[in-house]
């Protein structure tokens, strides 16, 4: 098999989706399975989100997701 060709399935969680659609534009904290980021919600797609961080975007799994929530600092 060509590990170049391979996905991995994910199922996308309609819940985090309409959560994250509803913060979208904002400032917000993001916790994943490999720490926080904390910054502008960007995008968000069924299956990733990006965050803006001082002007670094930061591509983040939906998967990947614990948490998030609007920042109100």
């Amino acid at each position: 098999m060509n590990s170049h060709n391979t996905w991995k399935n994910s199922a996308i969680d309609p819940y985090v989706y309409q959560t994250l659609i509803s913060i979208h534009g904002s400032s917000a904290v993001v916790q994943t399975t490999q720490g926080s980021v904390r910054g502008l919600l960007k995008t968000v797609m069924p299956d990733h989100i990006v965050v803006e961080v001082t002007g670094t975007p930061f591509f983040v799994r939906t998967d990947q997701i614990i948490w998030a929530f609007p920042d109100q600092r």
